[in-house]
């Protein structure tokens, strides 16, 4: 609240008028410690990449050669396609799995929890090793009457290929946080909305796609968004299974040159190049759902 101190007011009291200042009085003090802090960030963020781009262990030259080289190309592919297919996979699963988990229905709702619970409760690189060897406890995959003749059988390892056991070990896994993020962006939505439409006569599926969805899509679009990025990231983990993903690719060019600092960095770039690129789009999407809700 704005104040005015009167003048003739008697030694040692004030006389307050609210909604009047006075611009003499108003004196901007200088932020001297902002400044500090600044001029401290600056210089070490100087320093910092100074260090970087001087430091001959990284060796430029040869980052740059290997770059565009054909096998981190090809192993950049295979991470994009990975990301792109575990994430449609995992969000369509996420959506199934929050729909059953809001389910009234017991027999829905419990085995919908039980996979949450599991595959929540299991790091990624577990589950990769557990799909890429199921072949050691799950010798023969077939089809069968149940109690009666079997119609189709396959060899596990057949089936099981590096980038199957990558596709589900990645998808499988992302289906259980999105199963919560999409829950919860449902629920952010109030009950009361729903209610009211259904009193109108409006159908469930129409009360869903129409009200309900729009207002939890500005809940859910965020932490899918990092979902993506953490997606990208997370398919580095593929590289133990001998999956031919960015990283998998780097080191095999390194087992051979021993420039590995060089194709580390390498990996790094694009792995940030990717990365900008996704919260660009990021920002994009969340923008047209945040439309005339933004503070």
């Amino acid at each position: 609240m704005n104040a005015h101190v009167n003048a003739d007011a008697p030694p040692g009291t004030a006389s307050w008028a609210p909604g009047r200042t006075d611009a003499g009085a108003a004196v901007r003090r200088p932020r001297l410690g902002l400044w500090i802090l600044t001029a401290v960030v600056v210089v070490i963020a100087a320093r910092m990449a100074y260090g970087v781009i001087t430091n001959p262990t990284i060796e430029w030259p040869v980052v740059g050669r290997y770059l565009t080289f054909p096998t981190v190309l090809h192993g950049l592919a295979m991470t994009l396609e990975l990301t792109v297919l575990a994430m449609v996979l995992g969000i369509a699963g996420g959506v199934v799995l929050a729909l059953l988990r809001m389910s009234r229905t017991p027999v829905l709702r419990v085995p919908a929890d039980a996979y949450v619970w599991f595959f929540r409760g299991t790091p990624v690189l577990v589950q990769l090793i557990l799909w890429y060897n199921l072949s050691i406890f799950i010798p023969k995959i077939s089809i069968a009457v149940p109690f009666g003749p079997e119609l189709a059988s396959w060899q596990t390892n057949d089936l099981i290929t590096p980038f199957v056991a990558s596709l589900l070990g990645l998808a499988l896994s992302e289906a259980a946080y999105m199963c919560e993020i999409v829950r919860g962006g449902l629920l952010s939505v109030p009950r009361g909305q729903s209610e009211a439409a259904q009193t109108l006569g409006l159908s469930r599926t129409r009360i869903f796609s129409h009200i309900v969805l729009p207002q939890a899509m500005r809940s859910i679009v965020p932490p899918t968004g990092n979902q993506v990025i953490n997606m990208l990231k997370g398919t580095s983990l593929v590289s133990v299974i001998a999956m031919s993903d960015l990283l998998y690719s780097v080191q095999a060019v390194y087992n051979q040159n021993y420039k590995t600092i060089p194709l580390l960095v390498v990996a790094c770039i694009w792995y940030l190049a990717v990365t900008s690129v996704l919260y660009l789009g990021q920002t994009w999407v969340e923008r047209r759902f945040g439309r005339g809700h933004r503070p």
